[in-house]
């Protein structure tokens, strides 16, 4: 008799998405919504798979009692709500629907842009109040308008193609969109500083990532024309919403449009009471189609993982057989590591991408451990929306060139990956391999030798080989309270260039990193996140 998975909805989805698994006859199919992390994680115990949105909580609480949960399927782009990290290390997949709400959300967006330029829905109001006075609402045309936009992913790139129908003239800001891409679509590549200072609408699609957090502020809003209009139909949050608040009502900026919020439903918002800001509840997903269209992907998605028939959109692994998963998981979590290294260190648009495998990985079919390194590569930028099945893909999409070789000739390690990155006409190389115990070690950056664990806050210094410099390091981190985990050093010549990584066990804030870079003999500093 064929084993029966057991499967929960805990999220209103389309019915033909649970139709598709209850036509399934080895899944069990429970549909529970409304559900509070605590109910959950007390009911949780007996399925294999469950289906979210984004209402749902899956907390690491829920997952630490979930003793046969195999897949979580999340009906959506991002993993906001899910414990994707308490998931991977009790082997559970992860998996969401990267371009379900494509469409959707790019045509919210060019709702929000037409709403805010020509105040539509205040026009509606003063008409339903019985009121008719025309010149309150005198709005601006978009033809002939710049817009700027920041991120060029999927969703940006179609707001683009509707943008230029509008006639619209487009900058985008992308560290990751090669110019030849970008001529394709016949956008022009800039600094975001220069967006801030030439654009008349500026609309964001970014990931919420570190980097990105509140990305557009107080300075940043600073740099703007009074005429400016802001849109964000992406993640509340990449825009500082108490600093657009008071760019508005002050009248520095013209006006807004903000489909999400940092909390959400936002309470007492000072959004709600400024006339220059249009909101909408979230909706950016929030069309028939859209809603058919991730809920049939994720069902399928869930059941083919359960019954064996594929992986999919795996944000934790890739897609793989167990039995060479195995064998390669450690040069996978190595790949990933070294790829957000080189992204991390170079911070310029990756126009090239080389990786070179030497010794006993030779053996074996490389494709994952490449997908993860792109994975490293592109998500300090992109955050959750990049996975190990669609990396390739959105390197491709960016124009991203990416060289793979294979050399059994032993160099310095028995066992290496080599992971180059180019971009601007220059080239960075992070090198690692793995130690006795299988574990990730970096062992080499350009030309320096180091040994260092790949983990948690990592401080990169470029600088001279001179005496004094790690005691002055040390007690500024000290008196910063940042304790130091390892140091390793790496130099060309006694008192030649030297590169020095320090493991942290906590961010570096901006005000102490720069101090770090004005320590004598320091020639630059970064602070990697991994």
């Amino acid at each position: 008799m064929a084993h029966t998975y057991k499967v929960l909805i805990a999220d209103q989805l389309s019915e033909d998405g649970i139709k598709l698994l209850k036509a399934e006859p080895q899944l069990s199919v429970d549909v529970r919504t409304g559900l509070s992390p605590q109910q959950l994680a007390e009911i949780i115990e007996p399925y294999d798979g469950l289906v979210v949105r984004s209402a749902t909580k899956v907390t690491a609480e829920v997952i630490a009692r979930a003793k046969h949960l195999k897949v979580i399927g999340r009906a959506g782009v991002g993993l906001d709500n899910v414990d994707a990290e308490a998931a991977t290390k009790r082997g559970i997949i992860v998996m969401n629907v990267p371009a379900g709400n494509t469409m959707s959300t790019a045509e919210h967006t060019l709702s929000m842009i037409m709403a805010v330029a020509r105040r539509i829905p205040q026009a509606d109001a003063h008409a339903r109040a019985g009121k008719w006075e025309r010149s309150k609402f005198v709005g601006v045309e978009l033809f002939g308008k710049t817009l700027g936009i920041v991120g060029l992913g999927k969703i940006g790139a179609e707001v683009a193609k509707r943008a230029q129908a509008f006639g619209m003239r487009l900058l985008a800001h992308d560290p990751f969109l090669s110019s030849e891409r970008a001529q394709q679509l016949g956008i022009e590549t800039t600094t975001l500083q220069r967006i801030y200072a030439e654009a008349d609408f500026i609309t964001v699609h970014t990931p919420l990532t570190a980097e990105t957090k509140h990305m557009i502020g107080a300075k940043e809003m600073a740099q703007m024309k009074p005429t400016v209009r802001l849109i964000n139909c992406a993640r509340g949050g990449i825009i500082d919403e108490q600093a657009l608040a008071a760019a508005v009502s002050e009248g520095r900026i013209a006006g807004a449009a903000v489909d999400v919020f940092e909390e959400e439903p936002p309470k007492d918002h000072p959004f709600l009471k400024l006339d220059k800001i249009v909101v909408t509840p979230h909706l950016g997903a929030s069309t028939a189609e859209a809603q058919l269209n991730v809920a049939i992907e994720i069902a399928q998605q869930v059941a083919d993982a359960l019954l064996g028939r594929g992986i999919r959109n795996a944000s934790n692994m890739p897609s793989i057989d167990g039995a060479t998963y195995k064998v390669l998981q450690p040069y996978i979590a190595l790949g990933e590591k070294l790829g957000a290294i080189a992204a991390q260190l170079s911070g310029g648009q990756v126009a090239e991408v080389r990786v070179t495998y030497v010794g006993e990985v030779t053996a074996h079919d490389t494709s994952a451990v490449t997908l993860a390194i792109l994975k490293g590569i592109l998500a300090p930028s992109l955050g959750e929306g990049v996975n190990y099945v669609n990396a390739s893909l959105i390197a491709a999409e960016r124009g991203i060139k990416v060289v793979e070789a294979k050399a059994n000739r032993l160099e310095e390690f028995a066992n290496l990956l080599s992971v180059e990155v180019r971009c601007n006409g220059t080239a960075l190389t992070v090198q690692g391999t793995l130690s006795s115990r299988r574990e990730p070690r970096i062992v080499k950056i350009d030309e320096y030798f180091v040994e260092a664990a790949p983990q948690g806050y990592m401080l990169i210094i470029k600088n001279e080989d001179k005496p004094g410099l790690i005691g002055q390091l040390g007690t500024l981190l000290g008196q910063a309270n940042i304790n130091i985990a390892g140091m390793t050093n790496g130099r060309e010549q006694p008192g030649g260039m030297a590169i020095t990584i320090v493991n942290i066990d906590s961010a570096v804030p901006p005000s102490v990193l720069e101090q770090v870079k004005q320590l004598r003999h320091v020639m630059d500093a970064k602070l990697i996140t991994l």
